[in-house]
């Protein structure tokens, strides 16, 4: 490829890039207001989040692009633009998955906790804030890992918006010069290099989040066994 060609795809994984970013943002800061929420003691806030949650994972992402980007402009009269129209329908969309996962991590801590923070008189966002979610968020980092990985695929469906991202930088370079393999061999190794990063860093957050939380493995010691018989 020439050496505009690589520019073209250098600033696809550039836009790529910016909406795996402001798109895992937007995702967690929802993940975490509608998970607490589907916890909350209150019937009302757990059946809106609910709503939501059960709303956003029943509908296509691509679909939610389509309605952020082309419909919202005819209904309310604003256009937004292709970056933040992706971010919002990427991070409202897998903030939707994101908050099954606050809300399993939450539940799963040990119920004896929240008595314990109710008997030290603790209120219910102090029992959130230093009890709960310190062991709950290095349960969810596996999952979140994987959502991470998922919402860095679902940034190409932004090309239907012709946004210049990887896939549609690859399918301008692959039209240019006409030949698919190769091309297409070059935007896969791209991706799963990013996503591969993703992962490794995932995986130390989760291991310094466990360290923190007192949650880590602990390191076998080798204790020598004496050879033979005892002493007689």
């Amino acid at each position: 490829m020439t050496s505009g060609l690589w520019h073209l795809v250098l600033s696809g994984v550039w836009t790529t890039l910016q909406l795996l970013v402001l798109g895992a943002l937007l995702a967690t800061a929802v993940s975490f207001a509608v998970g607490m929420a589907r916890t909350h003691r209150l019937w009302i806030v757990r059946f809106v989040a609910g709503v939501y949650t059960e709303v956003f994972r029943g509908t296509s992402t691509l679909i939610m692009i389509f309605w952020v980007f082309f419909v919202l402009p005819l209904a309310f009269g604003w256009q937004l633009v292709p970056m933040w129209a992706g971010t919002l329908a990427l991070g409202l969309t897998y903030g939707a998955y994101g908050a099954e996962i606050v809300r399993g991590a939450l539940n799963s801590v040990d119920p004896a906790q929240r008595e314990g923070g109710i008997a030290l008189g603790f209120t219910p966002w102090q029992r959130m804030r230093k009890i709960l979610l310190p062991q709950a968020v290095p349960e969810m980092i596996p999952s979140f890992s994987n959502l991470l990985v998922e919402l860095l695929k679902g940034t190409a469906l932004v090309s239907v918006m012709g946004m210049g991202d990887l896939a549609f930088s690859g399918n301008l370079v692959r039209l240019a010069l006409q030949q698919s393999a190769e091309i297409y061999a070059y935007v896969l190794l791209i991706y799963f290099v990013i996503a591969f990063t993703l992962t490794r860093l995932m995986r130390l957050l989760e291991h310094r989040l466990k360290v923190r939380a007192g949650k880590a493995p602990q390191a076998r010691v080798f204790v020598p066994q004496p050879v033979g018989g005892g002493v007689s």
